[in-house]
């Protein structure tokens, strides 16, 4: 299948994992996203090289996908995947220039991140009934990590062993692009690290990673998914439910309760700060809030 792209593909996705160090689940995005607009090409104009892929050619294969009903996000992902598999050619002077220059991504509304309320996160973690087994004290390990430390999904389900600090009460977490950070843990988490720990160590299992299952094997992506989408759901009626509201739910408690937006980005591990900005948003809004409740003319 379009097999002159094969070897453009190739270079482009091992600059990003060799190079770039970008994690398994982004470099499967980037491919699945060329593999089909280069689907595309084979099909409307018999593999054209990519020499001489224009404008246009994008704009028709962007009004085919948008007529499939495709979100702006997901489009605004693909024309940023064109993007950057262009300017890597365009470096290398494969191509004189880059067919997307012309491509304007679409306008996304800003949406607040969704977050569970503090008080159904107490409930969650302290007053929630979880079953008296190895299942059930790995499930709510995972939820009170999450929501302790806000680390990716990712991030925590290859977490070694060794990466856990208790003399100074910190984790060590490779992030995106294989950053690492330090993240400071509470006296309750730790305290339930070393009792979940201690159970480990009897479980046979060749993996190092912190979390794993009755059968010594690591964590899957779809079944933290899953327990996390229940247990939150059994508190709270937000409309999304999963791994990465909880990480949401740690930076604006934090943001809530007075943490500056500088510390917010370290621990998260952003690159950049307006990244972590959106939080300030919902900090706001629990002003007004109070505003609203509080003043006798609001």
């Amino acid at each position: 299948m379009f097999t002159q792209y094969q070897i453009p593909l190739q270079q482009f996705t091992d600059y990003l994992r060799f190079e770039k160090r970008y994690s398994v689940h982004t470099l499967l995005a980037y491919q699945t996203d060329l593999e089909q607009f280069f689907a595309y090409l084979q099909s409307q104009y018999d593999s054209i090289p990519i020499t001489e892929i224009n404008g246009s050619m994008i704009k028709s294969w962007l009004a085919e996908i948008k007529g499939n009903e495709i979100s702006s996000k997901s489009i605004k992902r693909k024309i940023s995947s064109l993007k950057s598999f262009f300017k890597f050619h365009l470096k290398l002077g494969h191509i004189k220039f880059s067919p997307v220059a012309t491509i304007i991504a679409p306008k996304i509304s800003k949406r607040l991140p969704s977050f569970v309320d503090e008080k159904d996160m107490s409930t969650l973690l302290n007053t929630l009934d979880f079953e008296d087994s190895w299942q059930g004290k790995t499930e709510r390990l995972v939820l009170l990590t999450f929501y302790h430390t806000g680390i990716r999904l990712s991030e925590l389900i290859n977490l070694p062993l060794q990466q856990i600090d208790f003399h100074y009460n910190q984790i060590k977490v490779l992030g995106k692009g294989n950053k690492e950070r330090i993240i400071p843990i509470t006296s309750e988490l730790v305290r339930n690290l070393q009792e979940y720990l201690s159970e480990r160590m009897v479980i046979p299992s060749e993996f190092n990673t912190l979390f794993i299952t009755e059968k010594g094997k690591t964590l899957s992506r779809s079944r933290v998914y899953k327990l996390v989408k229940l247990n939150i759901g059994k508190v709270s009626t937000i409309h999304k439910k999963s791994p990465h509201v909880l990480r949401h739910t740690f930076a604006t408690h934090l943001m809530n309760n007075g943490a500056e937006l500088n510390a917010v980005k370290e621990l998260l591990g952003h690159s950049s700060l307006a990244a972590t900005q959106v939080y300030t948003h919902n900090s706001i809004e629990k002003l007004k809030d109070a505003y609203k409740k509080a003043h006798p003319k609001a």
